[in-house]
């Protein structure tokens, strides 16, 4: 249990965290991170849930709002955890931290760096190998589909194996069919890139619908935004400009309104010609 600091109403720690993180589902990261700082609770094994779930929030923050404060937030979670008797919580702050070095090493100085042109090998390597490891670790169905999930993306956006993802983007739809909706979002959106480079647009088109619906269903609104804009992209290849850049234009003023930086500077890239799925010539 744990109490805010100035009405002192008591609540289950697990309900603070998962309010939270249905605000930052939303796109209102500091709102949730806010909420988190404001409860107070003696229990380690609550200030370690609190923390996770504030490295959780700050890691989706940074990557939509273009932010960087997941370090802090992490390094916080870590000392929680460590103070705790049982390992409670260390796979998954293991994988918030798997997902920190993953996005820092694709992003670099800000802008998408697909491939291992440029990285160090060792550090992509040990990356692959910790994926790997937290499949093993995984303590059910959903954790190891999520951690399949993040190996599948190591494969193909820093390993630019792209043959060998969608065998891991396959487990992880399967996971994510029967027990979490974003799972299998995160999934489909990837499985559908494959397909629209493979030039099967129909195909494509299925996955990311579905996608979309089922980021909408679990409130991720920044996530539904970036999905619609993929919807975007097949309107122009489909030869439908009116509707591309109509979807791309609200999905821009959306994006913005909420802070989420990277999703429009996507949209506004794309209503110039750039598009968004293709990989620059100097990655591929």
């Amino acid at each position: 249990m744990t109490e805010t600091s100035t009405t002192h109403a008591v609540l289950p720690v697990d309900e603070v965290a998962a309010a939270a993180r249905e605000l930052a589902r939303a796109g209102r990261w500091q709102r949730a991170l806010c909420l988190l700082d404001a409860t107070v609770t003696t229990e380690p094994r609550d200030r370690a849930a609190l923390a996770l779930a504030g490295a959780q929030i700050a890691l989706e923050h940074d990557w939509f709002g273009g932010t960087d404060t997941a370090g802090a937030r992490i390094a916080a979670a870590d000392r929680a955890v460590d103070g705790l008797t049982e390992p409670v919580g260390r796979w998954d702050l293991d994988f918030v931290r798997l997902r920190h070095v993953y996005f820092r090493l694709l992003l670099g100085d800000g802008t998408f760096r697909f491939g291992p042109a440029g990285k160090d090998p060792a550090e992509l390597a040990a990356l692959r190998r910790r994926a790997e490891e937290l499949c093993e670790r995984a303590a059910d169905d959903t954790r190891r589909g999520w951690a399949r999930m993040y190996l599948g993306l190591i494969v193909d956006n820093l390993f630019a194996e792209r043959d060998e993802a969608p065998a891991h983007y396959e487990l992880a739809l399967r996971a994510g069919e029967s027990a979490d909706d974003l799972l299998a979002r995160e999934a489909l959106r990837h499985l559908g890139d494959h397909d629209h480079d493979n030039l099967d647009h129909d195909r494509a088109r299925e996955r990311w619908t579905r996608a979309t619906a089922l980021g909408a269903r679990a409130g991720n609104v920044p996530g539904t935004l970036s999905q619609q804009m993929l919807l975007s992209v097949l309107a122009r290849d489909a030869g439908d400009e009116p509707a591309a850049t109509a979807l791309a234009t609200e999905v821009a003023r959306w994006a913005g309104a909420i802070g989420a930086v990277r999703v429009e500077a996507q949209a506004t890239a794309f209503l110039t010609g750039t598009d968004p799925t293709t990989v620059p010539e100097t990655e591929a």
